[in-house]
Order: C-alpha cells, then structure tokens, then sequence
C-alpha cells in the first residue's frame, strides 16, 4: 500500500548521524506553508491559524515574499498555480502569464534599432498578470476576506524588516539594474546602495500599492490608480502598453498536463510554459534503470543530463503560446516518441549537439511556494518578475518592478514563439503535483531554465531511491543553463570520482558550491489522506523554511 510505502520511507530513515540530508522535514496535524523566506511562510501560518485555505495562505505569503525578495517576485509579475481538493481529489490550475502589448510588434522593435529582445528596460515589459490571478483563485478558493490577506505584506512594506542573506547577495548583484532607473535606485538602493545582511528594509510606495489591491480588488491595479501611474511609467519611457492591454487582460483556468512515472501521475501546467519538458524528461528516464543506479551517480547522472537536451531541444522548437500556435503535446509526452528519442542516448558518450525532434502532431528569478491546510487541501504557486527585478523599471510612486517576460519572445516571425500583440511569451516558471494512492504532493524548484530539469531530478530522487522530500530537494543537482552543447553545471557534494568519469564520457562540467542558487529552490508539501498528517520541506538553498500552522493553545484572554 502507498501509505505503508509512504510510513516507511518517512518515519524510519537512516540513523541520524549518517544521513545526507541537512534538515529534517516538518510534520504536522495541521496546515503547513514552505516558502523561500521564513516571515513569508510564517505571514502565511497564520493565515491557516485563522481559519484560511491553502489558497489563501498561499496568497498572503506570495504578497509578502513580494515586498521581503523584492528581485524575485511581486505585483508586477506573473503567476502560475496548482490547487488540489482535498475533498473531491480534484485539481484545477491556473495561466496566469501576461500577454505583451498590442502596439509592440517585431517590427516596432526592429525601429527602434533592436535586432534580438530586449532582456530589460521599458520594450521587454508584459502585462503583469498575478493580481488578477490571486483574484480569481481567491475567488474560487478563498475563505477569508481579501483585505486581510495583505495585512503581513503591507505591515513588512510599511514597518519594514531585516533582509536575509541569500537575498542580500542577489539583491547586491542587481545594483547595476537599479542604478540605471531612477525609480528603481531610489526605491532599492537606499543610502546608494543595496541593503546589508540584517539591515532593516522600507518601501512605502510599496505598501500604498498594496493597500489599494486589499481595499479596491484586481481594478485598483487594472483600471484604477495603480494602473495610471503604470502606464504613466511607461509612456514616460517610451513604452507601447495602453490602458486596454491591462483592463481587457484576463488570466486564464487550464487543465494540468500529466503522464504516470513507476506508479506516480506526475502534472505540469500545459504550454506556453516549460513544464512539459519536465513530463518528457521523465518519460525518457523510465526507459533506463534509474532504481538501479546509484544515487547521483554516474550513471545516473550521465542519463538525465542526455535526456534534458532531448527534452529541451523540443522545448525551444515547439513551446509557445496554444493560442497563437499549435503545440503538439500529445506527440511529445507520448511513450513511443520517449522510445525513439532515448535511442540517441550513448550510455558511453555525451551528445554535444542534439536536434529537436518530430512529434506527432495532435538564470533567473523566481519564487515558488506550497501551502497544504489542514483539511488537506494543497497549493502549489509560483510567481516572478522573471530576472532580477525584472526590467529593471519601478512604477512611479508605488515602488514596485515590472517583469521582463517580453525578454523570452523571439524576433523570428516564423517561430511559435515570435513577438506578436496580445501574445503570451513562452514562459518558465511553473509549479508541479505528484500523487500515488493516499500519498500528494505538491511541489517546484525555481530557476529559469533550471526548473523542468530540477522536476525531473526531484521525482526521480522520491520515485527511484525512496527519498523522502526533504532529502529529495536537497540532493545534489545538475542544471544546463543553455539549450544544446556538452556544458553542464553541477554541485561539489557530487563527488569527484563521478564528476572525472562524466568528464570521460565527454561533459564539459563547471563546478559550483555545496548548495548553489544557481540549481534554484524549491519547497515541497505532503498531504497523506490515510492518515491525515501533512509534511514540508525546504531547500537550504534559498533563505526560507517550513512553518507549521500554529494551534490554539492559548486561551482566549478573560474579559
């Protein structure tokens, strides 16, 4: 049975002093929320402690990650989310990626002397979809008020908190950016600088912002006073968006994308974002004994990181907006194509150079959480401004960055993924749910280009060798930071003896630190529907944890 399965693999580990893993995982009767900042996972305990859903934990703890990791997310930004019911075992998901200006086309650009996207800057800037996203699943699946969702954010933005350590070192390497906006430098760089580690951090144009979203809803950023001073913004810059691309904008409910791994259904949101890669890289994974080799072993190793450049060379070919080009999911997510694409795989030989595929037809900068209640019910949400702080331009006077998702377009018209008005970009953020009998989780890892890869290396960590979560987020990982070529990145716990035989078989291996951002963050969550217990876990790599939903152990006071 899964649950026995499940019992065994997380309550009888390895001795403690023998384990690889660093952290323990959070276990708990009650809700829990896993983000990449502790104040963020802690606004959204309290959330579950008030009698709030997942979704609306989830909400919160996204508001407040936007004004305490400021380069990685926030209301100018996209969103993209999974919801799980507990009750009815249905899951509903969401597309809430914006779409690019009507008056920006290829062309325009090309006037204005631009011969690839622009990756900052006015002209690389989309609308930002997640407030109308937290709108719609708050609608769907909140239980709280709205306002009160924004409380922690608007208390952090307005009283202000200490940065952490992570954050400060990202934040440190965007000062260039933000130098280059005046907005952005008076806002991020207090003093002419980026904050210090524990230096306590203000924005209240920030918190003016999100005090309108709580009181006025989705219109104060759509049609109201946020909106004007965006386009202000961007007029003043020399920007096309016009008030329709942000009040006609509607983010989008989908249906996940899934296929079966040993026994697991695994789901991603379908395209335009990367999370198909994720399903093909299983698929071609289970045509190799992933059990049999050891774990982060050569073998291992060698086969994933094949596998990735298959499944991402038909990324960049196909992936792009289904409602401007056909995708064709079917074909890549087919076992029979899995078959004949893992044939170009050399057990003995690294492939520099692998072409896409032909289907049948049918670093960045990111946040991801996960938030399970204690009803069971799971949220699985991702959110960005894509780079660090995004374009790089604030919105004048409310003290927030624009994404630069128009960054990901290209300026080839006859691929899918070519600029065009109204147009959602290929997107790479993308939040995941795996379930087996009574067992659910739902899980991300930040990062670009990093996360599809990550995906697929986290599952097979829990589906081939038994990890339990937390050890499975913390496994040594690999990541590509390009499309094609013989590089690849890996972490120094990989040991040598492994790196030296993979550089034999023809890698080209750069290697970075114990617990390197450059393999992005995740956060996980477990809901067991046997036995009703719920489980977190967070990687040590980003500055955040799993916090418990605190219980009522005291009493109310005496009047």
């Amino acid at each position: 049975m899964v649950r026995g399965w499940l019992l065994l693999m997380l309550a009888l580990p390895m001795h403690s002093q023998d384990r690889t893993q660093a952290r323990s995982m959070v276990i708990s009767c009650r809700g829990i929320v896993a983000t990449s900042q502790t104040l963020a996972s802690q606004a959204g305990a309290q959330v579950l402690a008030r009698g709030g859903s997942a979704m609306d934990a989830a909400i919160a703890a996204n508001a407040t990650l936007g004004v305490v990791e400021p380069q990685s997310c926030g209301i100018g930004g996209d969103l993209f989310a999974i919801y799980w019911e507990a009750k009815t075992g249905k899951l509903t998901a969401i597309n809430a990626g914006g779409w690019a200006p009507q008056a920006l086309t290829i062309d325009v650009l090309k006037a204005l002397g631009q011969t690839t996207m622009p990756q900052e800057g006015i002209q690389s800037v989309t609308v930002p979809g997640a407030v109308d996203g937290w709108s719609k699943l708050h609608q769907r699946f909140g239980r709280l008020s709205w306002g009160d969702l924004f409380q922690p954010a608007i208390y952090y933005a307005s009283q202000g908190f200490p940065v952490t350590e992570i954050i400060s070192a990202a934040w440190g390497l965007a000062a260039d950016k933000l130098e280059r906006n005046e907005n952005a430098a008076r806002v991020f760089l207090p003093g002419g600088a980026p904050p210090k580690v524990g230096q306590v951090f203000r924005n209240p144009q920030m918190a003016a912002a999100l005090r309108l979203i709580a009181g006025q809803g989705r219109a104060a950023f759509y049609t109201g006073a946020i909106a004007k001073a965006l386009l202000k913004t961007s007029s003043r810059l020399g920007g096309k968006m016009d008030a329709a691309d942000l009040s006609e904008f509607a983010s989008e409910w989908v249906q996940p994308i899934s296929i079966e791994y040993h026994g697991w259904k695994v789901y991603e949101l379908p395209p335009n974002g990367q999370g198909i890669a994720a399903l093909e890289m299983l698929n071609l994974f289970s045509q190799f004994p992933m059990a049999s080799y050891a774990p982060r072993g050569a073998g291992e190793l060698h086969a994933q990181i094949e596998a990735q450049k298959l499944a991402y060379a038909d990324l960049q070919r196909y992936v792009a907006d289904p409602r401007f080009a056909k995708v064709p999911v079917e074909g890549l997510l087919s076992m029979d194509y899995a078959r004949e694409r893992a044939k170009l795989i050399d057990p003995g030989q690294a492939r520099c150079e692998i072409p896409p595929g032909q289907p049948l037809a049918s670093r960045g900068d990111t946040i991801y959480l996960s938030v399970v209640d204690r009803q069971g019910n799971i949220a699985s949400l991702i959110q960005s401004v894509y780079k660090s702080f995004g374009s790089g331009v604030v919105v004048d006077d409310y003290g927030f960055a624009l994404q630069n998702r128009g960054g990901l377009f290209v300026m080839d018209p006859l691929h899918p993924n070519a600029l065009a008005p109204r147009k959602r970009p290929f997107h790479t953020i993308i939040p995941a749910f795996m379930e087996k009998g009574d067992v659910h989780i739902g899980f991300g890892i930040m990062g670009g280009l990093n996360q599809a890869q990550a995906h697929a290396q986290f599952v097979s960590n829990v589906v081939d060798h038994g990890m339990n979560i937390q050890a499975a987020l913390e496994a040594p990982r690999f990541t590509k930071k390009a499309i094609g070529g013989c590089d690849v990145t890996v972490e120094n716990r990989i040991p040598k003896e492994v790196r030296d035989r993979l550089t034999a078989q023809g890698h080209k291996l750069e290697v970075v630190g114990d617990f390197s951002d450059d393999m992005g963050g995740g956060q996980a969550v477990i809901h067991d529907s046997a036995t009703g217990l719920n489980w977190g876990a967070s990687d040590p790599r980003k500055d955040g944890a799993a916090v418990p939903e605190p219980p009522p152990y005291f009493a109310p006071p005496r009047k």
